[in-house]
C-alpha cells in the first residue's frame, strides 16, 4: 500500500494546486447562489476525479499480472512524462506577458447565471475534458494501478488521491462555510494570487512531474 500511495502523491498534489478549479469555485461562491453552486461544483469535481481514477485503476490493474510491474507501464510513464514536459513548455510560452492579463474563459464571465446542476457539470468537465487536469489524474491513477499493492491497498491509495486532488475545491468551500465575514477577504486573496501566478505554478508542477515520470520510466526500462 505504501508504494501505491507514494507513487501517486506527486500527481495528486499537482491536481490539488491546479489554479483553474480553485479560481472557478471561488467565483461560484461569490454569486448570489454561492452556497448551492459552490457545493455543487465541489461535488462535481470530486465525482469527476473519482470516475477518472477508478476507471484507470481498474483497467490498469486488470492488465497487470504477477508481482512485477509490466513493461507497458514504463512505456506509458515515459509517454506521460514527455507529455508533461511538452505541456510545461507550452504553458510557459503561452503565459501572459508582463503588464498583461490572460483572457478569462467565457464561462467565468457567466457564473452569475449558473445553476447548481450546471456548476456540477462544469466541474466534472474540468476534470475529464481539461488536458492538464486529465493527464495529472491519469498519471497518478496509472501509478496506483501498476504498483505492487493488493486490491485493498490500491483502493485506499485511490481514495486518498481523490481526497487530496479535491482540496482545490473543498478547501475554499470549507473557508466559505466556516470562515464567516472573513471568508470573502481570504478567498479573494487566494484567487488574486493564483490568477497572477497561474502560469508559474502549472509550469513548475508539469516540469517536475515530467522529470519524475521520465526518470522512473528510464530506470525501469534499463
Amino acid at each position: 500500500m505504501g508504494e501505491a500511495i507514494g507513487s501517486m502523491l506527486a500527481s495528486a498534489v499537482g491536481v490539488a494546486i491546479s489554479p483553474l478549479p480553485l479560481i472557478a469555485v471561488i467565483l461560484m461562491l461569490a454569486t448570489p447562489n454561492g452556497r448551492a453552486n459552490g457545493t455543487a461544483f465541489t461535488l462535481g469535481w470530486t465525482a469527476g476525479l473519482t470516475a477518472v481514477v477508478a476507471v484507470v485503476v481498474v483497467a490498469g490493474s486488470g492488465l497487470t499480472t504477477g508481482g512485477e510491474k509490466p513493461v507497458w507501464a514504463y512505456w506509458l510513464k515515459l509517454a506521460l512524462g514527455v507529455l508533461f514536459a511538452l505541456m510545461a513548455v507550452k504553458q510557459w510560452r503561452d503565459r501572459p506577458r508582463e503588464g498583461h492579463e490572460a483572457a478569462a474563459p467565457k464561462w467565468m464571465r457567466a457564473v452569475d447565471r449558473f445553476t447548481a446542476a450546471r456548476s456540477a457539470g462544469l466541474a466534472f468537465a474540468l476534470v475529464a475534458a481539461n488536458p492538464k487536469n486529465l493527464v495529472l489524474a491519469v498519471g497518478g491513477a496509472v501509478s496506483i494501478a501498476t504498483s505492487g499493492a493488493g486490491a485493498g491497498g490500491k483502493t485506499v491509495a485511490a481514495v486518498l488521491m481523490v481526497l487530496i486532488g479535491s482540496l482545490c475545491t473543498s478547501l475554499p468551500l470549507g473557508v466559505y462555510l466556516l470562515g464567516g465575514d472573513r471568508s470573502a477577504g481570504v478567498l479573494g486573496g487566494w484567487k488574486e494570487w493564483m490568477t497572477v501566478h497561474n502560469a508559474a505554478i502549472m509550469t513548475t508542477v508539469l516540469a517536475v512531474l515530467g522529470a519524475k515520470y521520465i526518470g522512473d520510466a528510464l530506470t525501469g526500462l534499463s
